[in-house]
């Protein structure tokens, strides 16, 4: 039985995610298991650092028009591991379309059809948007928390925890802590941006500060914080 085959395409949307590989072996790791699953034949691969806003997204990504290419001659079909490998973007998503090639998103399966990735499309833009939104949201409190701080711990960034509070109290502060930065860690992730390290790393940059510590994000201050996340919107 002859396997069909299929070009990868891998995408993160920064230079430093680009050089260490942040992104890149999970989604390659993705469809490799996927295409050994579904019998498909891995004829190649294309990798991309850029981001996938703007209407002119595909001019910028010369990795993408090349795997079109390709996928034109050889047939088969173009696979991501996500959806928004190729974009958030619906308007994007019908250009991809018009090139009458096919594409393959591994989490969505070999059946998703051009109406199916339309409206997850749609509906990852409008995610996108409330990411946005809520990261404004919670960069802006942040800034008015530093501008108007209360001297009690060393964050200034979010609520923060007074040890001569009581245990129901100091955990209320700490859930309060983790909800405030939920979609600061959801943007962050959104860009690709997974691991630990990463994803302490990019909140040093963003100038967040920890409830207790005040910038000393560690692996294990991220784990910590992303278990209180779940726990606090549960």
């Amino acid at each position: 039985m002859t396997k069909t085959p299929i070009f990868l395409y891998l995408r993160v949307s920064t230079t430093k995610q680009g050089k260490s590989g942040l992104g890149l072996e999970a989604q390659r790791d993705a469809i490799r298991r996927f295409a050994a699953t579904e019998r498909l034949h891995i004829a190649g691969e294309f990798v991309e650092v850029e981001t996938g806003k703007g209407a002119d997204a595909l001019d910028r990504r010369p990795q993408l028009a090349a795997a079109l290419i390709a996928t034109k001659l050889a047939g088969g079909a173009v696979c991501v591991a996500k959806l928004d490998r190729l974009s958030r973007d619906v308007a994007f998503i019908a250009g991809l379309m018009v090139q009458k090639v096919p594409f393959i998103v591994a989490d969505l399966g070999v059946d998703a059809d051009p109406f199916m990735l339309h409206l997850y499309a749609a509906l990852a833009e409008k995610e996108r948007a409330l990411i946005s939104m809520r990261t404004k949201e919670a960069l802006k409190a942040a800034r008015e928390r530093k501008e108007n701080p209360v001297k009690l711990g060393g964050y200034r960034g979010g609520p923060l925890v007074d040890h001569r509070l009581g245990t129901e109290a100091k955990k209320r502060a700490a859930d309060d802590f983790a909800r405030s930065v939920a979609p600061i860690i959801n943007e962050i992730q959104g860009r690709g941006i997974v691991s630990l390290r990463g994803i302490a790393s990019e909140l040093v940059v963003k100038g967040i500060k920890t409830a207790r510590d005040g910038n000393n994000w560690t692996a294990t201050a991220v784990k910590n914080l992303l278990a209180r996340i779940t726990a606090a919107t549960a």
